[in-house]
């Protein structure tokens, strides 16, 4: 497992904030960005920055502010689980005026829907990526065609948690990292994982917990789970983080015989991967969800209708995709 090179990994992960031949499953066409003829001022509310995908979302965000010549203000509350501060943040733009559009990468799906009620209502276009807010509560709250950016995360987490089955024949024990359990996307990937470990005869899923999409959390629901079922082979965690986390506990532990799939394509699960400590994880375009969330945004100031749901390709990246 190469503990100690893995714990350099982990610590820098920690401490810092985040091919061609990769698979695809869904593709779309993206809109080519045209120039604003006047400066606008968009808002990209995310959840966080400790966690290196949404570093790479406000990548693709500054692309859009460059190209279509707007002023990008970015916003992220401290934690992923910072419900109350992202609600905050964004009541607080609606209320000073300075926005003329707002995306938000919510942190759950319930939080925000009062807020994006208020923007609406104050004429703000509203663009939601990443993770979907509720479907049920926006229709009660007369809100209809929010415009959607992801990818499908059930696929994704289907595809993830599939390479961990590849040459299992005797009976093995699976266990799953889940996300926030309030966040769709979260609940879509524990779907994904289900269906694929269901096809799996062999498979029994013994443990299946949270660890809210956080590297320590991880670390320590992996342990926990560990101390009940300790003959675990398979993880699938619904995130890199969370995964890095499992990992860096099997290394402490000396279990070098257990399989875990991530989801993200953090450069350092990627790297994982290339060592064969990690089996796989998926690209699900963090840069180009920031990208499209303020290209919409822009559209929508302009007053042009857009669809309600936008998918990107989610891409399984694994030693064999990397290899093709």
């Amino acid at each position: 497992m190469r503990p100690f090179k893995l714990l350099l990994l982990v610590f820098a992960l920690a401490l810092s904030g985040c091919g061609d031949s990769e698979q695809a499953v869904q593709a779309v066409k993206t809109q080519p960005a045209q120039p604003a003829a006047d400066k606008a001022r968009i808002a990209l509310v995310m959840k966080t920055l400790t966690n290196p995908f949404f570093i790479e979302m406000e990548k693709g965000a500054r692309r859009a502010e460059k190209e279509l010549g707007i002023k990008l203000i970015v916003k992220t509350a401290a934690q992923e689980t910072s419900f109350e501060q992202q609600v905050t943040i964004v009541d607080d733009l609606i209320h000073s005026g300075s926005v003329d559009a707002i995306v938000i990468a919510p942190a759950d799906a319930y939080h925000l829907v009062p807020s994006v009620k208020n923007a609406l209502a104050s004429k703000i276009p509203v663009v939601n990526i990443d993770a979907r807010l509720d479907r049920k509560q926006l229709a009660e709250a007369g809100i209809e065609g929010l415009p959607f950016i992801s990818v499908d995360n059930e696929q994704g987490g289907y595809l993830s948690a599939k390479t961990l089955l590849e040459g299992v024949r005797e009976p093995a024990k699976a266990a799953i990292l889940e996300g926030i359990r309030s966040a769709e996307n979260a609940e879509a990937r524990k779907r994904g994982a289900l269906r694929a470990f269901a096809e799996s005869p062999a498979v029994s899923i013994v443990a299946s917990e949270t660890a809210n999409w956080k590297i320590d959390e991880g670390y320590d629901v992996t342990k926990a789970i560990f101390a009940k079922h300790p003959d675990i082979t398979l993880i699938f965690a619904a995130n890199d983080m969370m995964a890095l986390g499992a990992i860096k506990y099997l290394a402490d532990a000396g279990k070098s015989k257990v399989r875990v799939a991530g989801f993200d394509a953090l450069a350092e699960a990627r790297s994982l991967i290339g060592q064969g400590v990690l089996q796989a994880t998926i690209d699900q375009q963090a840069a180009e969800q920031g990208y499209q969330g303020v290209l919409y945004a822009m559209r929508l100031i302009r007053g042009e209708t857009l669809p309600a749901e936008t998918l990107l390709s989610v891409k399984l990246v694994s030693a064999a995709t990397s290899n093709q």
